[in-house]
């Protein structure tokens, strides 16, 4: 959620364009905030872990490289609609309503906040649309040790959504 309200800020003050005529980049910029956000996913991830095998008893059943690997392509896809929200809103304020817009009800409605197991079928349906409920579902499987193959819908959703929040920052992005 923070990663829009840094890049629209840079913009609105003009950051990024200064930024232009210095011999670093623009883009490593931004590419420093994207490496900056992603560790702290990875912190939070671990945490939550520590957490729930400490005072839950949690047992991972499935595959690290698998859960990994999923949880590295729901954090860019993630990442990938901030960047959308980050380079297209005006300024920070806008960026910052878009983004909660976004953000709230992927989080509540996803499977992470309220059991996606537990809504009613009309909800899940729209549930269905949200990207996030596609990585929790795809978070799930790999750590239940599910087949791969039950989640190859929101794998392929995840990855058409992520190279299309990528692709439209990159051509639409106002560097000023």
């Amino acid at each position: 959620m923070g990663l829009p309200l840094v890049v629209s800020d840079y913009r609105s003050r003009r950051i990024l364009k200064r930024f232009k005529v210095t011999p670093t980049s623009p883009a490593l910029i931004l590419a420093v905030q994207v490496v900056i956000y992603a560790i702290y996913s990875i912190a939070s991830l671990i945490l939550v872990y520590m957490t729930a095998a400490i005072f839950f008893g949690y047992q991972f059943h499935g595959s690290w490289l698998q859960f990994l690997g999923t949880y590295l392509l729901v954090m860019l896809s993630m990442f990938s609609i901030g960047l959308l929200v980050g380079g297209l809103a005006p300024n920070m304020k806008i960026a910052s309503a878009v983004a909660s817009l976004l953000y709230f009800p992927m989080l509540i409605f996803s499977g992470a906040t309220l059991p996606y197991e537990v809504m009613p079928a009309a909800l899940q349906k729209v549930a269905d649309i949200l990207p996030l409920t596609q990585g929790i579902k795809m978070l799930k499987a790999a750590s239940l040790g599910m087949p791969m193959d039950s989640v190859i819908i929101p794998v392929v959703v995840m990855i058409v959504l992520t190279v299309i929040c990528m692709s439209m920052p990159l051509r639409l992005f106002k560097w000023e």
